[in-house]
């Protein structure tokens, strides 16, 4: 009944307080937008302002602090699923030294001020002064945002924070020890011990189990559900191990990167909701903290607060510009490197109540002598909102500039008018073959995605319009999930070829993606007619696909290249397709070609870094020798060539038999690149007149590619 409810402040009513919390996430980023102000500090003011320290309109109860750990744990998640595993391993040196000057900067500066300007005692200082070496990436969500995730400087900047907070918590626990007199030699065994069986537990065990469990179930609803057990796991087993669970979380996310793609739905599933609910609550938590109170109740709270907010804010600017020099970053770099840097928050919130908890003894008057002062407790309250807003302006400026000159290195590639067709006849292969369609393009094409589905009258998948407009459906459906709009063509055509190659010329398709059902073979007949119908008659960059397991799951693609493939003027337009799923994958790319050839792939990925190997491969006669190469959880990418072309030889026409006998349950991934001598080539000319018949040099080769890259 309405005279039932609960309308006095706190809240009490759970429906209330959430619908208000979700008012609140809807509308600060509305409202401040307007007048230049990051979202994320609206929310850590709307949490002070409903607070028990501002109207006490809400309580931070059990509700609140459960959601926030869940959104710092995402916050730490997604830094590790959306890093670039490449740039991170070739920056780890870059992320240990900024690391360490991040850490042993402000651990110096601020034991000195604790000293000699608050007179603190030792213990108090260096443990205040690890406060200060800690910070949380409350900017990351703004970062993410603005595309620049994967940049260097943020890769520099993540990885250096799982150092330096590792190094302040283990300074929290040293301390904390010290003073209530736990520390031992029992104690470092047992760290270490702990520590060591929680890394190799999660960098070792939790791939294998994601991708068991991935190649088993395609649900959706059941891999997030998946995905976030095993984010909580790592939480959990940090704990357990004696570091922070935000350690754990980040750990998680660099285990599960490979297996959750970029351009993937569940990758869009797992971003949308921390962005949405999980990160939001944990943000309004942080100003429910804000006791705007004590700031106006004595001095001594304000010039401990003064003196925290700059000695954190600047020995973290000072280790950002340290960095820049060393490595020679540019100003928007230091910007996201200081803006993520820092903020202070989860790891120094952890510290001043660990430290005010600790009870050193009591004063005449019974009062208890703590390891932390009450002073020091409200002045990192507001040493927390100060350092948010500045980190958040900060990054937010470093990551727009960023971003508009990106935009403008990317402008001629945008301007390629990339188009990619995707021919699906029945629902069991069209998710596959549309989450191959994401991974190949360019990351800034989002509406230059087609499916068609031909009615051919033949065709028993595809039989009626109501069945073909079913699996249009679903491939529509696949694409939004990752953000990408589908065009959808349905036609009816005595002759699928006929109608396929008729799309691919009225749409100027660049590239043709056909698929195979996984328990089905290629026929030789398939690929004659194949060559004689669409190859012959549109001379696009032509895929077909077989897969045998989810294109996440997969850790290698082999790529057998033929001799002169290099000279044929697809060459590019094929390459710039593997790099992207190299890059959107995280998996290795194995080439097997000539010498010449692997010399100039070699060349393109010294200026456009990818994971890769090579091997020298020229014997098309032997191919079978290549079965020794493939393994479990290997992709076997093919590049063909028609008839008569420069790359040719005569034992193509033998790998379908090859593939049906010796690599069943292989995927596989045919590839007929553009070439001379077709038909006519769909606007793949870069907005040159006429495409040269041949890429004889290195150097051409290098400026199409580098036309067709997204430049880091």
């Amino acid at each position: 009944m309405l005279h039932d409810l609960s309308l006095s402040f706190p809240l009490e009513n759970p429906i209330l307080q959430f619908s208000l919390i979700l008012f609140i996430i809807l509308f600060a980023p509305i409202l401040l937008n307007k007048v230049k102000i990051p979202h994320l500090i609206g929310l850590i003011l709307a949490g002070v302002l409903i607070g028990p320290y501002g109207l006490n309109i809400m309580l931070r109860d059990s509700s609140i602090i459960l959601f926030g750990t869940v959104g710092l744990l995402y916050i730490m998640f997604l830094a590790g699923l959306e890093i670039d595993l490449l740039e991170f391993r070739k920056n780890i040196g870059r992320s240990t030294v900024f690391g360490l000057y991040t850490f042993i900067i402000p651990m110096g500066l601020g034991t000195a001020m604790s000293y000699y300007i608050l007179r603190f005692p030792l213990p108090t200082s260096i443990l205040l002064a690890s406060m200060f070496a800690s910070h949380t990436l409350i900017a990351y969500p703004v970062i993410s945002k603005l595309g620049v995730a994967r940049n260097r400087a943020v890769t520099i900047a993540v990885g250096g924070t799982v150092i330096t907070d590792t190094l302040a918590l283990l300074v929290l626990a040293v301390i904390a020890g010290m003073s209530t007199g736990t520390i031992g030699q029992d104690f470092w065994i047992r760290l270490g011990l702990s520590m060591l069986i929680f890394i190799l537990a999660v960098v070792l065990l939790f791939p294998l189990i994601t991708r068991w469990f991935f190649k088993r179930y395609d649900d959706s609803i059941l891999q997030y559900i998946f995905v976030l057990g095993m984010l909580f796991l790592g939480a959990f087993m940090a704990e357990a191990a004696g570091i922070e669970p935000i350690i754990g979380a980040f750990l998680a996310g660099l285990a599960l990167n490979r297996l959750i793609p970029k351009t993937s739905p569940l990758m869009n599933r797992v971003e949308f909701v921390g962005n949405a609910l999980f990160i939001p609550f944990f943000l309004i938590g942080v100003g429910m903290l804000i006791n705007t109170r004590m700031f106006i109740k004595d001095w001594e709270t304000i010039f401990v607060a003064i003196c925290m907010t700059l000695t954190a804010t600047f020995s973290k600017f000072i280790a950002a510009w340290f960095t820049q020099k060393t490595f020679r970053l540019s100003l928007d770099e230091r910007r996201l490197i200081f803006g993520l840097s820092n903020a202070q928050a989860a790891a120094t919130l952890a510290a001043v109540l660990v430290g005010y908890n600790i009870i050193l003894g009591h004063t005449e008057t019974g009062e208890p002598i703590r390891l932390l002062s009450e002073s020091v407790l409200n002045g990192t309250i507001l040493m927390i909102l100060v350092t948010c807003t500045i980190a958040s302006f900060i990054a937010q400026k470093g990551a727009r500039n960023l971003a508009l000159a990106e935009t403008s290195e990317l402008k001629e590639e945008s301007d390629l008018h990339e188009k990619i067709l995707v021919a699906v006849k029945d629902l069991p292969s069209t998710e596959e073959l549309i989450n191959l369609s994401t991974t190949i393009k360019s990351p800034k094409n989002l509406s230059g995605l087609y499916a068609i589905t031909v009615l051919d009258d033949i065709s028993p998948e595809v039989s009626t319009e109501k069945k073909a407009a079913r699996i249009l459906e679903q491939a529509s459906m696949t694409a939004a999930a990752t953000d990408n709009h589908l065009h959808t063509l349905l036609r009816n055509d005595p002759n699928v070829v006929n109608g396929i190659s008729q799309a691919v010329k009225d749409y100027k398709i660049t590239d043709l993606i056909l698929g195979l059902h996984e328990k089905k073979g290629i026929s030789t007949s398939f690929l004659g007619n194949l060559t004689e119908g669409i190859l012959n008659r549109c001379n696009t960059t032509t895929l077909i696909y077989k897969p045998s397991q989810p294109l996440a799951t997969v850790k290698r693609h082999l790529v057998i290249v033929p001799e002169k493939a290099e000279k044929e003027i697809g060459f590019a337009f094929w390459i710039i397709r593997l790099w992207n799923v190299s890059r959107n994958t995280g998996a290795r790319l194995m080439f097997f070609a000539p010498g010449q050839t692997l010399q100039i792939i070699r060349e393109i990925k010294d200026k456009h870094p990818v994971s890769a190997e090579f091997s020298e491969f020229s014997d098309w006669d032997d191919f079978l020798i290549l079965s020794r190469e493939v393994k479990n959880d290997d992709n076997l990418v093919i590049i063909l060539s028609r008839k008569d072309r420069p790359s040719w030889h005569n034992n193509m026409s033998r790998i379908p038999t090859y593939l049906n006998k010796y690599f069943q349950s292989t995927s596989f991934l045919l590839v007929f690149p553009v070439q001379s001598g077709v038909a006519d080539i769909p606007n793949m000319d870069l907005k040159n007149p006429s495409v040269p018949e041949s890429i004889e040099k290195l150097d051409e080769i290098g400026k199409t590619i580098s036309k067709l890259f997204k430049r880091k």
